[in-house]
């Protein structure tokens, strides 16, 4: 049996089709086991047999754009690659906090990239790396100068479209605790 998180692009927790207990429906209707969510912004945990990550995510996509209408995308990695992304320690010495977000940003499998990101796509962020085998880029966005706003999303969303997910470190921290618990 394996453990998958799925991060789910997209989601509203105030739209009704997106809301954590429709969004587990889809995954028992599924037939996953262990279906949870973390906090309220399209993080599922779920464990199944199945080991062809691309093929469930398509297969996921699929069914929460035919019941839900849910069009955004779904990336999924499994247990034991975030728990290593987790022991890396990326972020060494720093908080996530208000003013600075420490940030990881999923790749789908497939999604095209050299693993590497400009040295400085926006004055507001610092690229902390590429880890490759979690296909996931690391950065420090800083949130904490009045009227302004960092550009990095934006770059990421024009770079790689649908194939990408962002999700903040500490959730990325509570995702592998779900998995584990």
């Amino acid at each position: 049996m394996y453990r998958y998180a799925a991060l789910l692009r997209g989601i509203a927790p105030s739209v009704p089709n997106m809301t954590n207990d429709k969004l587990r429906g889809v995954f028992d209707g599924l037939g996953f086991e262990h279906v949870r969510s973390v906090l309220a912004s399209g993080n599922i945990v779920f464990h199944s047999t199945a080991n062809d990550v691309p093929k469930l995510e398509r297969r996921i996509q699929r069914t929460l754009h035919s019941e839900l209408g849910i069009a955004g995308g779904t990336i999924i990695r499994e247990h034991d690659e975030l728990r290593a992304l987790l022991n890396s320690d990326p972020f060494p010495g720093l908080t996530h906090g208000r003013g600075t977000y420490l940030t990881a940003t999923f790749l789908r499998d497939g999604a095209t990239t050299s693993g590497m990101l400009p040295k400085s796509p926006d004055p507001l962020t610092r690229i902390v790396g590429y880890d490759k085998a979690a296909r996931v880029f690391l950065a420090v966005i800083d949130n904490g100068q009045p009227g302004q706003s960092p550009d990095f999303m934006a770059w990421l969303d024009k770079t790689y479209g649908k194939d990408i997910t962002t999700r903040t470190w500490l959730t990325v921290q509570r995702i592998v605790k779900k998995l584990e618990s």
